[in-house]
């Protein structure tokens, strides 16, 4: 499938130089994305769909589910999905893994459920400005990077790319009642050498998943 890229951020944090990519919608970007319903959350890889998601749990690496405190929770994993259990109220939940790409790079999924904390957990993370607002900005590594353009998909098919305002951040609008996911993909510059092998596409794809009530 054809797809095209535009960058729009560069900045030097953490010692890596981070080239922010965007994904335009006719592109095919599998991310995870989590669902969470009180105690209960599931995380997904692939795309999020009217009619329940087409997604697999399948050769994700190093997963690992938590709060803004770091402490790992629990996780299962079934042929669909992994589920976090036992969650406590209050804060947003996380959850991090990667995997390697059809053509040998290497995907680094952070996701997260809820936009209740207004300051970044995540290594590429969209923080809110305030708690339940529709603003964020993306940060990385802790320090705030242009977000030229954020992608919204929804349970109801309803689909929108989001542009910056001047000072970087991106503000989205919530027509109506659903599960709404932003996504955003970056693409760390130069080569990544992790357990003894080497990456040259290395690339960060950031969710942030919350429902609208009716």
């Amino acid at each position: 499938m054809h797809s095209i890229f535009s960058r729009f951020a560069v900045a030097r944090a953490g010692g890596l130089l981070l080239a922010t990519l965007l994904f335009s919608l006719s592109a095919h970007a599998d991310y995870v994305w989590l669902e969470r319903d009180g105690a209960t959350a599931h995380a997904y890889l692939g795309e999020l769909q009217p009619d329940r998601p087409a997604a697999s749990a399948e050769l994700l690496g190093d997963a690992r589910a938590f709060m803004a405190d770091g402490k790992s929770l629990a996780t299962t994993m079934s042929d669909s999905h992994y589920t976090v259990a036992n969650l406590r109220e209050g804060g947003d939940l996380r959850f991090t893994a990667k995997r390697q790409s059809s053509n040998g790079g290497l995907l680094f999924y952070q996701a997260k459920a809820g936009r209740e904390d207004t300051k970044p957990v995540n290594d590429l993370e969209l923080v809110p400005d305030q708690a339940g607002g529709n603003t964020f900005r993306l940060y990385w590594k802790s320090k705030q990077v242009p977000a030229d353009q954020v992608n919204v998909y929804t349970s109801e098919g309803w689909t929108r790319s989001f542009k910056a305002a001047a000072d970087g951040s991106v503000t989205i609008t919530t027509p109506f009642p659903g599960r709404y996911v932003l996504e955003v993909t970056a693409k760390v510059n130069g080569v990544v050498e992790l357990e003894g092998k080497k990456y040259d596409d290395v690339r960060h794809v950031a969710t942030v998943s919350f429902v609208v009530a009716k």
